[in-house]
């Protein structure tokens, strides 16, 4: 097959070729789904024993045992958004029972992250949708015309440490014990049977290993995974090339193939993701489970035309701080340097040094 460019004249035909191409990979292999479920719950479940072990020899292999447990976590949450997409199995009802189950494990409510994750695949890239599953993202224009309390909240927001160590832990220990104002009655019910499931697989693995112990091993594997997880996430839809528009000139399939990004991962770092590097072939068809997306991938030369982000090309990522409608592109807070906002008192310059990182004022970078 011949490769495709993205020409301006070519790219309606093409994106549409792509979306024919990816309904053959859609079908869910109960044999694939199994052993991943093997392959995944048995170790993670052997982890947990081995670090309540390890506290008793070393707390740096507890460590080590953490970190490795984490990376079974993200495949467990993977395993969860296939579910939630009703690609894992073919079976609705097997999909919704594993995700509830995974979801406990993860500390997520099934049918409300749904919910909230099918508007994120509806809306990613639009300018005029956000504000549902996504990273808060503020246009320049946007910035300048906030008020003070908004624009530092943001930058508080945007704060690597913040973002990606405090915001996961939240995320997922306390933002979703409660459902949203806007969630349906499933939904809401799925948060609180969630929260009642956490309860109890806490008191019984307080039972076995003791409170203290638990809360400990826990948490930490939450931290590990919830920092993965929501780094997986930004680099997806915050990499530089990425494709934002308003809601009269979006479409769909350009922005499941230029608003999510191909981030080509290390083998290992890409079995634990369990493929969801390849996110540009997930949104442009969700159906399609995890193991299926690098077959679909490598299978027609069409995808080759996608610029894939490495590793360390990705981090990157870390100096996009907001979306310029003018030059189309993500940048940092250094453009704002010559650009007047009304947050210049000599007051509000200090509280924002006192709390931001050096490397967010912007006057440190451009």
């Amino acid at each position: 097959m011949t490769t495709h460019s993205l020409s301006t004249k070519e790219e309606p035909t093409a994106t549409s070729k792509w979306k024919q191409i990816v309904t053959r990979y859609e079908q869910p292999r109960l044999r694939h789904s199994l052993w991943q479920l093997i392959n995944t719950l048995i170790p993670y479940g052997a982890l947990w024993y081995l670090m309540y072990l390890s506290l008793g020899v070393s707390h740096w292999l507890t460590g080590a045992l953490a970190l490795l447990a984490g990376g079974f976590l993200v495949r467990v949450f993977i395993i969860f958004h296939d579910c939630g997409h009703g690609s894992f199995f073919k079976s609705r009802k097997a999909n919704h029972i594993l995700g509830f189950i995974t979801g406990v494990l993860c500390f997520t409510p099934y049918y409300h992250w749904r919910w909230e994750h099918a508007l994120h695949h509806a809306s990613a890239g639009d300018l005029d949708r956000r504000g549902t599953g996504d990273v808060w993202t503020l246009t320049v224009q946007e910035y300048l015309e906030a008020s003070r309390w908004t624009r530092f909240t943001y930058r508080l927001a945007r704060n690597p440490f913040i973002l990606f160590v405090l915001a996961p832990v939240f995320l997922f220990l306390i933002k979703q014990r409660f459902p949203s104002k806007q969630a349906g009655r499933r939904e809401r019910a799925s948060v609180h049977c969630t929260n009642l499931a956490v309860l109890a697989m806490g008191a019984g693995f307080s039972c076995l290993f003791g409170f203290k112990t638990y809360l400990l091993l826990q948490l930490g594997l939450l931290l590990v995974a919830g920092v993965a997880g929501v780094w997986l996430f930004y680099v997806q839809h915050q990499f530089e090339g990425v494709y934002w528009e308003r809601r009269e000139e979006w479409d769909y399939c350009t922005a499941a193939l230029k608003g999510s990004s191909f981030y080509k991962l290390p083998k290992i770092l890409q079995w634990f993701s369990g493929n969801i590097g390849f996110h540009h072939i997930h949104h442009l068809s969700p159906r399609i489970p995890n193991y299926n997306l690098e077959k679909c991938h490598r299978a027609e030369a069409l995808f080759q035309t996608v610029k894939p982000v490495g590793l360390f090309a990705s981090f990157k990522a870390l100096t996009f701080r907001l979306w310029d409608e003018q030059r189309r592109k993500l940048v940092g807070f250094g453009v704002l340097k010559n650009r007047p906002h009304g947050a210049g008192s000599l007051a509000w310059r200090f509280i924002t040094r006192l709390f931001l990182a050096p490397g967010n004022n912007p006057r440190s970078r451009t």
